[in-house]
């Protein structure tokens, strides 16, 4: 006998990118940063009085609320501290949407987000991209017309590392008539000239979505944070966010984090430059590329090459990428942005296997 709700039994769960143990393989497939969290983080995690690991940690993480707050200049009551963004999304769902209500995204986008809906057991929309990886003109009333209650849209895009402009955020979600979750995870790598956050004290349907999984190469503790109005903000944190859902070191940690901005700047400019190397190498070995302003690439195979064998024969030579094997993408590879060291070394496994197809 199955204990399973109908709806859940029916689903297939989130499968997530391989995360293999031992350091010959060179993991360029799940968009962690190559360089390592800020050294202040160590020193704190040295410092740390174990001691206080027998009482509860601030139920609020009030001391990282309020540096986000600073970092962005709102304030401290437009944040919710998240484990990691994931827990934002599915709070999102649970707190604003029923059960049969429709969620809308695009496609293809992050793969998370069909998993949260089906788990609420609500019907998901996804509008298609146009060729430039961009939504349709007539997003908003597309998604109006299906009466959808809650749009997650990525940006910069996953898995094409294309921004969309202030401009048309603003106007996807002044069009909406339901809440827009502005997942802005991989921002850290954007354009410094690009900032939404104004965006929240314009608008009260605008939620946007922070992680230190990527920029702050913290993916391994599990940190976010959204930002939004007071009046979506509120209900997650005093109604349906876990009980402590941060424990103390995570919270001291991404306080941390958020204060050394010239260490994350300087590894954020690194990724950049690495990014736009790799492109150009990729591209001389006849791979399609959209201008990326994330740390991975979406590479489009040569015509005489089918994306499955490449990434298999890389992988033979234990190095992962990542493989979509669905429309729109099986042609593809999505390439996370190493070090010179491990881009370089990519790049010849890569010189060598297209030569001998």
């Amino acid at each position: 006998m199955s204990w399973e709700r109908e709806n859940i039994a029916a689903m297939e769960g989130y499968i997530s990118g391989e995360q293999p143990e031992g350091p010959s393989i060179l993991k360029l497939n799940t968009n962690e940063n190559p360089y390592p969290p800020a050294p202040a983080i160590g020193e704190m995690l040295r410092r740390f009085p174990s001691e206080v690991l027998r009482q509860y940690p601030p139920p609020n993480a009030d001391e990282f609320r309020k540096v986000v707050a600073t970092l962005h200049g709102v304030e401290r009551d437009n944040i919710i501290a998240t484990r990691g963004g994931d827990e934002l999304l599915r709070l999102m769902i649970t707190t604003f949407v029923d059960p049969g209500e429709m969620i809308g995204t695009t496609q293809p986008t992050y793969s998370l987000y069909p998993v949260l809906a089906e788990i609420q057991n609500c019907p998901i929309t996804q509008i298609p991209l146009g060729s430039d990886w961009k939504p349709p003109v007539a997003f908003s009333d597309q998604l109006n017309q299906l009466r959808t209650k809650l749009t997650f849209l990525v940006n910069p895009h996953a898995p094409s590392g294309v921004l969309i402009s202030i401009e048309q955020v603003e106007q996807i979600a002044r069009g909406l008539d339901g809440i827009l979750l502005l997942d802005e995870a991989y921002v850290d790598f954007a354009n410094s000239s690009y900032n939404a956050i104004p965006l929240v004290e314009q608008l009260d349907n605008l939620v946007i979505l922070r992680t230190l999984s990527k920029g702050y190469s913290l993916a391994g503790l599990r940190l976010g944070y959204g930002i939004g109005s007071k009046h979506l903000i509120r209900p997650m944190i005093e109604k349906t966010r876990d009980s402590y859902n941060l424990d103390w070191i995570s919270q001291k940690i991404a306080k941390v984090a958020l204060e050394e901005q010239d260490y994350a700047n300087q590894t954020w400019l690194r990724v950049k430059q690495e990014r736009e190397a790799l492109n150009k190498k990729l591209d001389k070995l006849g791979f399609l590329i959209p201008a990326s302003q994330t740390n991975f690439l979406l590479a489009t195979v040569p015509e005489t090459q089918t994306a499955k064998a490449i990434y298999l024969a890389l992988k033979q030579r234990n190095i992962l990428v990542r493989f979509f094997d669905q429309e729109g993408l099986s042609d593809k590879l999505r390439i996370t942005i190493g070090t010179k060291e491990e881009n370089e070394k990519l790049i010849t496994e890569l010189s060598d296997i297209v030569a001998l197809r």
